[in-house]
């Protein structure tokens, strides 16, 4: 699995959006994900502890999802790839349907 050794690597920045946040979060209410609830409480933690960096959702990026002529209605998915195009990043994701937005994907 390729975007293993990335996410490992301490020479790659990773960036973790906002939107994924929101997202995981809302997937725990749910009950969708039940077990992260320390994960949950604490995700700007964790993330920083990984090494990782936050990526806030701006105003560009909001335009870029909102406005994206796509049939694909997920705004968390439209919000990940707008960011990703607006930032020159690839995404990691195993979600194939995120290839409809032309950025590049890692897996």
């Amino acid at each position: 699995m390729r975007a293993r050794g990335i996410l490992a690597s301490p020479a790659n920045e990773i960036l973790v959006s906002s939107a994924s946040a929101w997202e995981v979060a809302t997937k725990h209410r749910l009950g969708k994900l039940p077990s992260i609830g320390p994960f949950v409480t604490d995700m700007r933690g964790w993330i920083l502890k990984a090494g990782f960096r936050e990526l806030p959702v701006g105003i560009a990026h909001a335009q870029r999802a909102g406005a994206w002529p796509l049939p694909h209605k997920d705004p968390f998915d439209r919000m990940l790839a707008a960011q990703a195009e607006i930032e020159g990043v690839p995404l990691i994701t195993r979600d194939p349907a995120l290839s409809a937005f032309g950025v590049p994907l890692i897996w």
